[in-house]
Protein backbone atom coordinates (compact mmCIF):
# COMPACT_ATOMS: atom_id res chain seq x y z
CA UNK A 1 0.00 0.00 0.00
CA UNK A 2 1.27 3.41 -0.97
CA UNK A 3 0.42 6.86 -0.19
CA UNK A 4 0.65 9.69 -2.90
CA UNK A 5 0.21 13.10 -3.26
CA UNK A 6 -0.88 14.01 -5.87
CA UNK A 7 -0.24 17.65 -6.68
CA UNK A 8 -2.54 19.50 -9.12
CA UNK A 9 -5.07 16.59 -9.13
CA UNK A 10 -7.92 19.01 -9.24
CA UNK A 11 -6.85 19.64 -12.50
CA UNK A 12 -7.43 18.19 -16.21
CA UNK A 13 -4.63 15.29 -16.25
CA UNK A 14 -4.37 14.94 -12.37
CA UNK A 15 -8.00 14.78 -11.84
CA UNK A 16 -8.19 11.84 -14.30
CA UNK A 17 -5.04 10.35 -12.75
CA UNK A 18 -6.93 10.28 -9.26
CA UNK A 19 -10.11 8.53 -10.55
CA UNK A 20 -7.85 6.40 -12.71
CA UNK A 21 -5.44 5.24 -9.72
CA UNK A 22 -8.16 5.36 -7.05
CA UNK A 23 -9.60 2.33 -9.62
CA UNK A 24 -6.47 0.51 -10.00
CA UNK A 25 -5.31 0.58 -7.00
CA UNK A 26 -8.09 1.33 -4.52
CA UNK A 27 -6.47 0.14 -1.29
CA UNK A 28 -3.68 3.42 -1.28
CA UNK A 29 -3.98 6.44 0.26
CA UNK A 30 -4.16 9.56 -1.77
CA UNK A 31 -4.08 13.08 -0.68
CA UNK A 32 -4.90 15.98 -3.48
CA UNK A 33 -2.55 18.86 -3.44
CA UNK A 34 -4.05 21.96 -5.04
CA UNK A 35 -4.57 25.45 -5.43
CA UNK A 36 -7.60 25.67 -7.03
CA UNK A 37 -6.60 28.03 -9.23
CA UNK A 38 -8.66 28.75 -12.61
CA UNK A 39 -8.16 25.14 -13.74
CA UNK A 40 -8.57 23.57 -10.63
CA UNK A 41 -12.32 22.16 -9.91
CA UNK A 42 -13.28 20.82 -6.80
CA UNK A 43 -16.16 18.73 -8.85
CA UNK A 44 -13.44 17.03 -10.88
CA UNK A 45 -12.90 14.61 -7.69
CA UNK A 46 -16.67 14.54 -7.09
CA UNK A 47 -17.72 10.82 -6.07
CA UNK A 48 -14.22 10.04 -5.35
CA UNK A 49 -14.25 7.86 -1.97
CA UNK A 50 -11.20 8.24 0.16
CA UNK A 51 -9.22 11.16 -1.11
CA UNK A 52 -8.36 14.01 0.97
CA UNK A 53 -8.11 17.33 -1.42
CA UNK A 54 -5.81 19.92 0.79
CA UNK A 55 -6.27 23.58 -0.93
CA UNK A 56 -2.59 25.09 -0.91
CA UNK A 57 0.69 26.12 -3.34
CA UNK A 58 3.12 23.85 -3.88
CA UNK A 59 5.66 26.43 -3.39
CA UNK A 60 4.76 26.72 0.35
CA UNK A 61 7.47 24.40 1.36
CA UNK A 62 6.37 23.91 4.98
CA UNK A 63 2.91 22.90 4.10
CA UNK A 64 4.20 20.35 1.69
CA UNK A 65 6.76 19.25 4.25
CA UNK A 66 3.90 18.81 7.06
CA UNK A 67 1.68 17.11 4.18
CA UNK A 68 4.49 14.83 3.87
CA UNK A 69 5.24 14.19 7.57
CA UNK A 70 1.40 13.69 8.66
CA UNK A 71 0.06 11.35 5.60
CA UNK A 72 3.68 9.41 5.45
CA UNK A 73 3.53 10.19 1.69
CA UNK A 74 6.25 7.65 -0.20
CA UNK A 75 5.33 8.75 -3.79
CA UNK A 76 4.71 12.41 -5.18
CA UNK A 77 3.01 12.60 -8.48
CA UNK A 78 3.39 16.38 -9.76
CA UNK A 79 0.74 17.46 -11.98
CA UNK A 80 0.63 20.99 -11.01
CA UNK A 81 1.89 23.51 -13.69
CA UNK A 82 0.79 26.29 -15.43
CA UNK A 83 0.07 25.06 -18.94
CA UNK A 84 -1.08 27.49 -21.29
CA UNK A 85 0.59 28.63 -24.02
CA UNK A 86 -1.31 31.98 -24.41
CA UNK A 87 -1.17 32.52 -21.28
CA UNK A 88 2.69 31.98 -20.82
CA UNK A 89 2.90 34.39 -23.71
CA UNK A 90 0.84 36.96 -21.65
CA UNK A 91 1.79 36.83 -17.97
CA UNK A 92 5.05 34.74 -17.69
CA UNK A 93 5.25 35.52 -14.62
CA UNK A 94 2.98 32.87 -12.99
CA UNK A 95 4.74 30.11 -15.54
CA UNK A 96 8.10 30.81 -14.03
CA UNK A 97 6.94 30.59 -10.34
CA UNK A 98 4.92 27.41 -10.80
CA UNK A 99 6.61 25.21 -13.12
CA UNK A 100 10.01 26.41 -11.63
CA UNK A 101 9.98 27.60 -8.06
CA UNK A 102 7.19 25.52 -7.16
CA UNK A 103 8.84 22.31 -8.56
CA UNK A 104 11.83 23.15 -6.80
CA UNK A 105 9.65 23.59 -3.15
CA UNK A 106 8.45 20.14 -3.76
CA UNK A 107 12.00 18.47 -4.59
CA UNK A 108 13.36 20.30 -1.31
CA UNK A 109 10.21 19.09 0.85
CA UNK A 110 10.90 15.39 -0.67
CA UNK A 111 14.47 15.31 -0.33
CA UNK A 112 14.22 16.32 3.62
CA UNK A 113 11.34 14.23 4.33
CA UNK A 114 12.77 10.99 2.70
CA UNK A 115 16.93 11.49 2.70
CA UNK A 116 18.15 14.06 4.89
CA UNK A 117 16.14 12.54 7.93
CA UNK A 118 17.76 9.27 7.45
CA UNK A 119 14.39 7.66 7.30
CA UNK A 120 15.15 4.84 4.60
CA UNK A 121 11.46 5.07 3.28
CA UNK A 122 11.25 3.51 -0.22
CA UNK A 123 10.23 6.40 -2.30
CA UNK A 124 9.28 7.46 -5.86
CA UNK A 125 8.81 11.33 -7.34
CA UNK A 126 7.49 11.46 -10.75
CA UNK A 127 7.57 14.08 -12.05
CA UNK A 128 4.83 15.04 -15.55
CA UNK A 129 6.14 17.17 -18.42
CA UNK A 130 5.62 17.81 -22.22
CA UNK A 131 6.64 17.51 -24.97
CA UNK A 132 7.06 21.42 -25.61
CA UNK A 133 10.36 21.15 -24.14
CA UNK A 134 12.25 19.32 -27.51
CA UNK A 135 10.68 22.47 -29.43
CA UNK A 136 9.55 22.20 -32.69
CA UNK A 137 9.95 19.72 -35.80
CA UNK A 138 10.31 19.87 -39.61
CA UNK A 139 7.70 17.91 -41.49
CA UNK A 140 10.34 15.06 -42.11
CA UNK A 141 12.57 15.28 -39.16
CA UNK A 142 12.00 12.34 -36.73
CA UNK A 143 9.99 12.35 -33.57
CA UNK A 144 10.99 13.17 -30.53
CA UNK A 145 12.70 10.86 -28.14
CA UNK A 146 14.36 11.05 -24.58
CA UNK A 147 17.55 11.77 -26.30
CA UNK A 148 16.32 14.79 -28.23
CA UNK A 149 17.90 17.98 -27.25
CA UNK A 150 15.79 20.52 -25.05
CA UNK A 151 14.92 23.81 -27.10
CA UNK A 152 12.14 25.13 -25.76
CA UNK A 153 10.25 27.98 -27.75
CA UNK A 154 7.92 29.54 -25.38
CA UNK A 155 7.74 30.93 -21.79
CA UNK A 156 5.97 27.77 -20.78
CA UNK A 157 7.65 24.84 -22.27
CA UNK A 158 10.79 26.99 -21.47
CA UNK A 159 9.55 26.58 -17.11
CA UNK A 160 8.53 23.40 -17.91
CA UNK A 161 12.53 22.53 -19.08
CA UNK A 162 13.52 23.74 -16.20
CA UNK A 163 11.89 21.67 -13.95
CA UNK A 164 12.99 19.06 -15.87
CA UNK A 165 16.36 19.62 -14.89
CA UNK A 166 15.62 20.21 -11.56
CA UNK A 167 14.18 17.05 -11.12
CA UNK A 168 16.97 15.51 -13.16
CA UNK A 169 19.37 17.40 -10.56
CA UNK A 170 17.72 16.00 -7.99
CA UNK A 171 18.78 12.56 -8.94
CA UNK A 172 21.94 13.23 -9.85
CA UNK A 173 23.17 15.04 -7.02
CA UNK A 174 21.21 14.09 -4.33
CA UNK A 175 19.74 10.77 -5.04
CA UNK A 176 16.62 11.05 -5.01
CA UNK A 177 14.35 8.72 -6.50
CA UNK A 178 12.75 10.38 -9.59
CA UNK A 179 11.21 9.65 -12.69
CA UNK A 180 9.98 11.98 -15.54
CA UNK A 181 7.24 11.50 -18.29
CA UNK A 182 7.09 14.13 -21.36
CA UNK A 183 3.64 13.58 -22.75
CA UNK A 184 1.80 14.80 -26.35
CA UNK A 185 -1.07 17.17 -26.63
CA UNK A 186 -3.92 15.77 -24.07
CA UNK A 187 -7.35 15.56 -24.56
CA UNK A 188 -10.24 13.89 -22.74
CA UNK A 189 -13.07 14.79 -19.85
CA UNK A 190 -12.31 17.28 -17.17
CA UNK A 191 -9.83 19.62 -19.52
CA UNK A 192 -10.82 23.67 -18.92
CA UNK A 193 -11.90 24.98 -21.69
CA UNK A 194 -9.40 27.21 -23.29
CA UNK A 195 -7.42 24.37 -25.11
CA UNK A 196 -8.61 23.38 -28.43
CA UNK A 197 -11.08 20.47 -27.99
CA UNK A 198 -13.06 21.88 -25.58
CA UNK A 199 -12.93 25.17 -26.32
CA UNK A 200 -14.20 24.50 -30.53
CA UNK A 201 -16.77 22.11 -29.00
CA UNK A 202 -17.96 24.66 -26.62
CA UNK A 203 -17.96 27.27 -28.95
CA UNK A 204 -20.02 25.21 -31.58
CA UNK A 205 -22.61 24.54 -29.35
CA UNK A 206 -23.15 28.30 -28.68
CA UNK A 207 -22.31 29.80 -32.09
CA UNK A 208 -19.29 31.08 -31.26
CA UNK A 209 -16.27 31.31 -34.08
CA UNK A 210 -13.63 28.64 -34.31
CA UNK A 211 -10.41 30.36 -34.40
CA UNK A 212 -7.47 28.68 -36.25
CA UNK A 213 -4.49 29.96 -36.03
CA UNK A 214 -2.08 30.46 -39.33
CA UNK A 215 -3.05 28.21 -41.86
CA UNK A 216 -4.28 25.51 -39.44
CA UNK A 217 -1.12 23.37 -40.33
CA UNK A 218 0.77 23.29 -36.95
CA UNK A 219 0.79 19.26 -36.18
CA UNK A 220 0.64 17.97 -32.96
CA UNK A 221 0.45 14.20 -31.63
CA UNK A 222 -3.03 13.89 -29.60
CA UNK A 223 -2.87 11.38 -26.63
CA UNK A 224 -6.17 10.67 -24.79
CA UNK A 225 -5.66 11.32 -21.12
CA UNK A 226 -6.55 7.86 -20.22
CA UNK A 227 -4.01 6.57 -21.90
CA UNK A 228 -1.17 9.08 -20.44
CA UNK A 229 -2.77 7.93 -17.19
CA UNK A 230 -2.02 4.09 -17.73
CA UNK A 231 1.61 5.35 -19.03
CA UNK A 232 2.05 6.76 -15.44
CA UNK A 233 0.79 3.75 -13.89
CA UNK A 234 3.50 1.84 -16.20
CA UNK A 235 6.22 4.10 -14.95
CA UNK A 236 5.51 4.52 -11.69
CA UNK A 237 5.00 0.51 -10.98
CA UNK A 238 8.56 -0.47 -13.38
CA UNK A 239 9.80 2.54 -14.56
CA UNK A 240 13.57 2.56 -13.82
CA UNK A 241 14.71 5.75 -11.48
CA UNK A 242 16.38 8.84 -13.05
CA UNK A 243 15.36 7.80 -16.11
CA UNK A 244 12.69 9.76 -18.77
CA UNK A 245 9.48 8.10 -20.30
CA UNK A 246 7.85 9.64 -23.41
CA UNK A 247 4.62 8.87 -23.89
CA UNK A 248 2.39 9.53 -27.06
CA UNK A 249 -0.74 9.06 -28.55
CA UNK A 250 0.45 7.86 -32.33
CA UNK A 251 -1.63 10.16 -33.71
CA UNK A 252 -0.29 13.10 -35.13
CA UNK A 253 -2.73 15.35 -37.44
CA UNK A 254 -2.41 19.03 -38.03
CA UNK A 255 -4.73 20.97 -36.60
CA UNK A 256 -7.18 21.71 -39.09
CA UNK A 257 -7.76 18.08 -39.22
CA UNK A 258 -8.93 18.35 -35.69
CA UNK A 259 -11.56 21.01 -36.19
CA UNK A 260 -12.71 19.58 -39.04
CA UNK A 261 -13.34 16.40 -36.74
CA UNK A 262 -14.86 18.28 -34.05
CA UNK A 263 -17.22 19.97 -36.69
CA UNK A 264 -18.39 16.77 -38.22
CA UNK A 265 -18.53 15.14 -34.42
CA UNK A 266 -20.57 17.80 -33.37
CA UNK A 267 -23.45 17.75 -36.49
CA UNK A 268 -23.38 13.91 -36.67
CA UNK A 269 -24.27 14.23 -32.90
CA UNK A 270 -27.13 16.68 -33.54
CA UNK A 271 -28.63 14.43 -36.30
CA UNK A 272 -28.57 11.53 -34.28
CA UNK A 273 -30.25 13.28 -31.31
CA UNK A 274 -33.05 16.28 -31.49
CA UNK A 275 -32.90 17.28 -27.72
CA UNK A 276 -29.35 19.09 -29.05
CA UNK A 277 -30.78 21.43 -30.81
CA UNK A 278 -33.26 22.48 -27.85
CA UNK A 279 -30.72 23.18 -25.46
CA UNK A 280 -28.10 24.04 -27.93
CA UNK A 281 -29.97 26.50 -30.19
CA UNK A 282 -27.48 29.20 -31.15
CA UNK A 283 -25.44 26.11 -32.44
CA UNK A 284 -25.76 26.33 -36.45
CA UNK A 285 -26.38 22.45 -36.15
CA UNK A 286 -29.57 23.16 -34.32
CA UNK A 287 -30.66 25.04 -37.77
CA UNK A 288 -29.47 22.32 -40.02
CA UNK A 289 -26.74 24.22 -40.78
CA UNK A 290 -23.06 23.12 -41.04
CA UNK A 291 -20.76 23.61 -37.79
CA UNK A 292 -18.11 24.59 -40.78
CA UNK A 293 -19.15 27.72 -41.11
CA UNK A 294 -17.94 28.82 -37.76
CA UNK A 295 -14.34 28.18 -38.76
CA UNK A 296 -12.32 31.57 -38.94
CA UNK A 297 -8.59 31.81 -39.75
CA UNK A 298 -6.43 34.29 -37.10
CA UNK A 299 -3.52 35.57 -36.66
CA UNK A 300 -0.74 32.73 -36.10
CA UNK A 301 0.45 32.65 -31.97
CA UNK A 302 3.92 33.73 -31.67
CA UNK A 303 6.53 31.46 -31.53
CA UNK A 304 4.15 28.83 -33.05
CA UNK A 305 5.98 24.98 -32.81
CA UNK A 306 5.08 23.87 -36.33
CA UNK A 307 5.12 20.27 -35.67
CA UNK A 308 5.33 18.00 -32.20
CA UNK A 309 5.61 13.55 -32.35
CA UNK A 310 6.50 11.46 -30.25
CA UNK A 311 8.45 8.50 -30.11
CA UNK A 312 7.38 6.24 -27.31
CA UNK A 313 9.76 3.63 -28.42
CA UNK A 314 11.55 3.19 -24.99
CA UNK A 315 8.10 3.01 -22.93
CA UNK A 316 6.66 0.40 -25.50
CA UNK A 317 10.14 -1.62 -25.26
CA UNK A 318 10.56 -1.53 -20.96
CA UNK A 319 7.21 -1.32 -19.91
CA UNK A 320 4.77 -2.57 -22.36
CA UNK A 321 2.78 0.58 -23.01
CA UNK A 322 1.13 0.85 -25.86
CA UNK A 323 -2.10 3.88 -26.50
CA UNK A 324 -5.22 1.64 -26.61
CA UNK A 325 -7.81 4.81 -28.16
CA UNK A 326 -6.95 5.75 -31.73
CA UNK A 327 -8.36 9.86 -32.23
CA UNK A 328 -11.09 8.92 -34.12
CA UNK A 329 -12.49 6.45 -30.66
CA UNK A 330 -10.99 9.22 -28.30
CA UNK A 331 -12.80 11.68 -29.79
CA UNK A 332 -15.87 10.33 -29.92
CA UNK A 333 -15.91 9.18 -26.56
CA UNK A 334 -14.63 13.16 -25.50
CA UNK A 335 -17.41 14.59 -27.19
CA UNK A 336 -20.04 12.37 -25.85
CA UNK A 337 -18.36 13.11 -22.02
CA UNK A 338 -18.93 17.19 -22.82
CA UNK A 339 -22.48 17.03 -24.05
CA UNK A 340 -23.60 14.74 -21.31
CA UNK A 341 -22.01 16.81 -18.51
CA UNK A 342 -23.11 20.52 -19.33
CA UNK A 343 -23.61 20.73 -15.65
CA UNK A 344 -19.78 20.60 -15.53
CA UNK A 345 -18.55 23.23 -17.67
CA UNK A 346 -21.62 25.79 -17.68
CA UNK A 347 -20.30 27.33 -14.53
CA UNK A 348 -16.80 27.56 -15.72
CA UNK A 349 -18.11 29.86 -18.97
CA UNK A 350 -20.63 31.79 -16.44
CA UNK A 351 -17.60 32.36 -14.46
CA UNK A 352 -14.84 33.26 -17.60
CA UNK A 353 -17.90 35.12 -19.20
CA UNK A 354 -18.50 37.36 -15.93
CA UNK A 355 -14.42 38.23 -15.43
CA UNK A 356 -14.02 38.95 -18.99
CA UNK A 357 -16.74 41.45 -18.29
CA UNK A 358 -15.05 42.90 -15.55
CA UNK A 359 -11.83 43.52 -16.84
CA UNK A 360 -13.30 44.97 -20.22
Amino acid sequence: MANLIVTGGAGFIGANFVHHWRTAVPDDSIVVLDALTYAGNRANLDGLAGVELIVGDICDTDLVSQTIADHRIDTIVHFAAETHVDRSITGPDAFITTNVVGTHSLLKAAKAAWLDRGSGMPHRFHHVSTDEVYGSLRPDDAAFSETTAYAPNSPYSASKAGSDHLVRAYHHTYGLETTTSNCSNNYGPFQFPEKLIPLFVLNALSGRPLPIYGDGMNVRDWLHVADHCRGIELVLRGGRVGETYNIGGGQELPNHAVVDAICQGVDLAFARDPSLARRFSRAPAAQGRPTAELKTFVEDRKGHDRRYAIDESKICRELGYTPARNFKGGFTETLAWYLAHEQWWQPLITRAQAQAAVSA
